[in-house]
């Protein structure tokens, strides 16, 4: 690391972006960033770090920054180029044109975090989860891992970290890497040692085809090296097959008795799961306040890798009870005579996840407010709306996120009515509301004590949730 070098970030309000930006602070690199617009909790979790930003796209002010000091010597800096940046974006454009040394966020990571024994979590859901939990198993073991994962944890731990070991946790994404390399960001990460979670089709706009999906993390279990090691979900149909190209150690978890490392007897409340996990002769009792019983499934897998890398169970346990979870993975934002959460489930697949649990939980009515993300938008991703919203008793599609479109692809992407007819097909209370503030009066008019209303969606919601809670508080 050379703690003389600049780096600026094109797009650095992502949780990413923002998430590398402190890290590289940290270690004594000059950061500044730049981005569209600053929201809570990422532009107050930079202004805490001190790292210097500003709105908008600005040649001069990129010279600026790397101008600081007197000196502007171009070999010392690093401009790290996240997605929102079009082809057409102003900074982009000038890094380029003065040959600045510039690179994806992927690549990044790829150079300074990846260390020998390189941990990969992958998977279409549970990634994020199990790479912040393996993260926080590894620092309270002492281990002083590399890690990042696309969330904001609840403990007092950093997205990302350079450390000083050789053990690196990183959150394998499986979408585009950059706007010039379409492949998977996972592949850059050159795994030893992989936790794959489950495989199911995605990111519609990135793969057209449930083969061309399944094909990336074929490609990835392949690249294992025979000395390395796949932790897999024995009970997700698609792994299965996948790891059957395997070509090194293969431990399976899962609630089957085929798996190595077994759940059972899950118990859910208001104040957080119990169950066990069995391994060969032994047992272990498992507590957490973290809701959701297919958290189970994520944790038991973390319990395995973590296990198999050598730290001892008592310390995984232990670790497990004090993790409190991330931001935005059911995240409950007021618990009164109404709760209200709010969680990234930006996929049907998701939404039918979370529903689940809620309905598991809760007596009242579920009213679901949920924004798919841009894949999931796609004509081609609709099949698998197909009764994915039964747990809810309600499902509100709020006014659509504006998101970029290929000008190339003719599949472009359905609006708020389309997909309110798509849900309800299969769903008899489905409500298109394309204005906030009508939106949160129809919930507050309708609210019943014991309801839950649950968020759904990888978009802010426009501070919906906030005036929510400060109206149900009054």
């Amino acid at each position: 690391m050379n703690n003389n070098k600049k780096i600026h970030f094109i797009g650095i309000c992502g949780v990413a972006m923002s998430a590398l930006a402190i890290a590289f602070h940290k270690k004594g690199w000059r950061v500044t960033g730049s981005d569209a617009g600053f929201f809570p909790p990422i532009s107050t979790h930079l202004k805490k770090n001190k790292i210097n930003f500003y709105p908008g796209w600005h040649p001069d002010r990129v010279l600026r920054s790397f101008s600081e000091g007197g000196e502007n010597d171009q070999k010392d800096c690093l401009v790290v180029v996240g997605n929102v940046a079009s082809s057409t974006n102003p900074e982009w454009l000038y890094v380029q044109k003065n040959n600045i040394e510039y690179k994806s966020y992927p690549e990044a990571i790829a150079k300074y975090f990846v260390k020998k024994n390189s941990i990969v979590c992958a998977g279409t859901y549970g990634k994020t989860s199990s790479a912040t939990l393996l993260s926080y198993i590894f620092i309270q073991s002492g281990l002083d891992p590399s890690y990042m994962f696309g969330g904001l944890a609840q403990n007092k731990i950093d997205s990302a970290h350079i450390g000083e070991s050789n053990w690196s946790i990183l959150e394998g994404d499986e979408y585009k890497s950059s706007r010039w390399d379409n492949g998977a960001k996972f592949k850059h990460y050159s795994p030893t040692h992989l936790l794959l979670s489950a495989v199911k089709w995605d990111h519609a706009d990135v793969y057209p085809t449930e083969s061309s999906y399944f094909d990336a993390f074929a490609e990835l279990v392949k690249s294992i090296p025979k000395d390395g090691l796949v932790v897999a979900c024995a009970d997700n149909k698609k792994v299965e097959e996948i790891v059957k190209l395997v070509n090194c150690k293969i431990v399976k978890y899962g609630n089957t008795n085929n798996a190595d490392y077994i759940y059972s007897d899950v118990a859910q409340t208001k104040q957080g799961l119990s169950f066990d996990i069995k391994n060969g002769k032994n047992n272990y009792k498992i507590e957490t306040d973290i809701l959701g019983d297919y958290q189970a499934e994520n944790i038991t897998g973390c319990f395995a890798m973590a296990r198999e890398c050598g730290i001892e169970p008592e310390k995984i346990i232990e670790s497990i009870k004090s993790f409190k979870g991330i931001k935005r993975r059911l995240e409950k934002r007021l618990a009164s005579d109404i709760t209200v959460f709010d969680d990234i489930a930006h996929s049907p697949a998701k939404a039918k996840s979370v529903l689940e649990t809620l309905k598991s939980i809760y007596t009242g009515k579920i009213i679901a407010i949920f924004e798919p993300n841009t894949g999931n938008r796609k004509p081609a991703s609709l099949p698998g709306y197909d009764n994915c919203f039964s747990s809810a008793d309600t499902v509100i599609i709020p006014k659509l996120t504006k998101v970029k479109t290929d000008t190339n692809d003719t599949a472009k992407p359905i609006d708020g009515e389309k997909l309110t007819e798509v849900i309800a097909k299969t769903h008899p209370d489905v409500k298109y509301i394309d204005d906030d503030a009508e939106l949160l009066k129809y919930i507050i008019d309708n609210k019943k004590k014991n309801d839950c209303i649950v968020f759904l969606g990888s978009h802010g919601f426009r501070n919906m949730i906030e005036q929510l809670v400060i109206s149900l508080r009054q």
